[in-house]
């Protein structure tokens, strides 16, 4: 386990949650985990004509906060994401500064008019956060609508899919290492 992953929760963020989520990081990636105290971002950051935060400005404070780059930095935040080529966003990866960023905002049942259900909410953070570190360390989509690497129109496609790579991802994810 020679690489580090550090979460990055954003303002108040269940630590169990979390805790569960790194659990499950580390075995999908043999990485070396460690969840960080929560970064506080104000309410004021969003930008008040979306009501959304634009996602560099998500991905700039928390790289001031961890300007080392040691490793990779997921951002798990509560605000619903968008960059200039998309409405929204269920998260996003830099390869080149190694830092993926996943909102739970749309992630949560509730934003579709059903029940909260904290499962279905892990398992598609899950999803997305295999997802998005897969980016991070230089995988691209996949056309296999199972793979975590697959690109997600909505929701809908997020379920469908698995919460690891497919064999063809998994062979280009190890070869990066």
């Amino acid at each position: 386990m020679d690489t580090q992953l550090r979460i990055v929760p954003i303002n108040a963020i269940d630590p169990g949650f979390l805790s569960r989520l790194a659990l499950c990081l580390e075995e999908r990636f043999l990485y070396s985990i460690a969840v960080e105290r929560a970064l506080a971002v104000p309410r004021s950051a969003v930008n008040s004509a979306r009501q959304q935060m634009f996602l560099s400005t998500l991905t700039g404070k928390v790289l001031r906060q961890y300007p080392d780059g040691d490793g990779l930095l997921l951002a798990i935040t509560e605000f619903d994401l968008y960059k200039t080529s998309h409405r929204y966003i269920f998260g996003d990866a830099d390869e080149q500064r190694r830092i993926a960023a996943v909102s739970l905002h749309r992630l949560r049942s509730e934003f579709y008019g059903e029940d909260a259900d904290e499962n279905v909410l892990f398992q598609r953070t899950l999803k997305e956060c295999v997802h998005e570190i897969g980016h991070a360390v230089g995988l691209k989509h996949c056309y296999n609508a199972r793979c975590a690497m697959y690109y997600s129109n909505s929701i809908f496609e997020t379920d469908n899919k698995m919460s690891h790579f497919c064999e063809t991802c998994e062979k280009r994810s190890r070869a990066r290492s």
